[in-house]
């Protein structure tokens, strides 16, 4: 298999809005006009039920997980092109092709990547993406905490260099694209989760 064409299905697959796709066969409203805007789990929760929801966080980690599954299988031994690879599935759920590189915000594609690149640092982010939510009840919160110490996590245990970097990358991209949340953390406007 071609390293290049490889990397582009990866990217290809990762733009696959997931959210938008399962919201549509639970209501006939475009999740993109309501609660967040955002075409990922959380929102999609809000908008089309806790199902839908559940349903995108396992589409959205399955999209992340399978480019570093088939990377460890056809590129054995080559952590960079596995973790290249989660990257790229990540970036494309971020700036989808298919709905004008406007998407989510890569929480659960991330999740998925590194589920399967460092299982035990992502053992340490949930506790720590739960701690967060659990004392700000706000799942922004949780999420740009864990995307911040993820890269910390994957180098304390040894990681690969390869598998770090995808990891400060996936995490400045996550922390991006979570900017309004931010604001709206300082302004103290940001919705609770429960």
């Amino acid at each position: 298999m071609s390293l290049a064409l490889f990397l582009i299905a990866a990217y290809l697959l990762g733009a696959i809005p997931c959210g938008l796709l399962i919201a549509h066969r639970f209501t006939v409203d475009d999740p993109r006009t309501h609660g967040s805007g955002n075409i990922g789990a959380t929102n999609i929760a809000r908008t089309a039920g806790k199902k839908a929801g559940l349903l995108t966080l396992f589409a959205d980690a399955l999209k992340g997980a399978l480019p570093v599954l088939v990377a460890h299988a056809v590129f054995p031994g080559r952590p960079a092109v596995a973790a290249g690879a989660g990257l790229l599935a990540v970036t494309g759920h971020i700036f989808p092709l298919y709905l004008g590189f406007k998407g989510g915000k890569g929480v659960a594609t991330a999740l998925g990547v590194f589920l399967t690149l460092a299982p035990p640092a992502v053992a340490v982010e949930v506790l720590i993406f739960g701690l967060t939510l659990g004392v700000t009840r706000i799942v922004a919160a949780g999420s740009m905490v864990a995307a911040l110490t993820l890269p910390v996590c994957t180098c304390l245990l040894g990681y690969p260099a390869a598998v770090t970097l995808a990891a400060a990358v996936t995490g400045g991209l996550v922390v991006y694209r979570h900017r309004e949340n931010l604001k709206r953390l300082l302004d103290g406007t940001e919705n609770r989760f429960f």
